[in-house]
């Protein structure tokens, strides 16, 4: 069972042709949208982080569900850690898909280029509230997909809520008992002012967690919803086999087809 966390600017919408795959496959799959955001844009602008982790805690308690892969893809890594920490016996495996990986106390911008920092912070208000636009920089490239799809994606983009970026993440701890995994896509440089995914995906090296590359951009899910899916399935069936009591651990690296 999969519940997938899409990033900044986007909402639920952008995971479809993954979670379409992955139903074929006979997959329970949850893609919801974030507050203030995607369809749910006409909420807000006063909406925080905490918004978000109980967006995604509320789907997983109140559908009732259980051994959860729980996947956050870019900004969504702060919403699933979130909650994950508030209700880690519900998740079977956390997923990180080219996102940030928030610790006790930091906020989106503290992992984030100084850069993009500078372009929330001049969108809020006196309150700290407003809607921040996404910037150019992350934009799905261009000449990789037809550019008739790349466009109906940009025209679904929406201003995200300043507070998302800004308010520090609260953990217990509880969330370093959950088993974590990072997806690094490889496709396409990401700079923003600087690259903030492979900082993330250094301390997944560097902690032994399961690793997987997708020579993907940033958005794979639009660029190659298969072998997306692909990689969530496999991620998903080893941690499943190595919860068994006989199996043998969880390989720690790895690359999936598209390396």
């Amino acid at each position: 069972m999969f519940v997938i966390v899409h990033g900044g600017f986007g909402g639920g919408w952008e995971w479809t042709p993954v979670a379409q795959t992955l139903r074929e496959s006979g997959h329970v799959v949850f893609t919801p949208t974030l507050s203030g955001m995607g369809e749910r844009s006409h909420l807000g602008p006063g909406l925080g982080l905490g918004t978000h982790i109980e967006d995604v805690v509320a789907v997983l308690e109140f559908e009732d569900l259980h051994d959860v892969v729980l996947c956050g893809a870019s900004y969504g890594g702060m919403a699933v850690t979130g909650a994950a920490d508030r209700v880690a016996e519900r998740i079977a495996l956390l997923v990180y898909l080219d996102a940030l990986v928030p610790v006790d106390g930091q906020s989106g911008l503290d992992l984030l280029p100084d850069g993009f920092g500078e372009i929330v912070r001049a969108a809020a208000d006196e309150q700290g509230q407003g809607w921040v636009a996404i910037p150019d920089a992350l934009l799905p490239p261009q000449g990789l997909i037809a550019e008739a799809t790349r466009t109906r994606y940009v025209a679904r983009l929406r201003n995200q809520p300043v507070a998302t970026f800004t308010e520090p993440i609260h953990l217990t701890g509880s969330v370093a008992r959950v088993p974590r995994a990072f997806i690094r896509c490889t496709g396409h440089e990401l700079d923003v002012g600087g690259d903030p995914i492979e900082p993330m995906a250094a301390r997944a090296r560097t902690e032994g967690w399961p690793y997987r590359e997708l020579r993907a951009p940033h958005d794979p899910h639009l660029f190659d919803p298969t072998a997306t899916a692909a990689t969530l399935e496999e991620l998903a069936a080893a941690a499943s086999t190595d919860r068994r009591p006989s199996a043998r651990p969880l390989p720690a690296n790895g690359t999936s087809a598209l390396r």
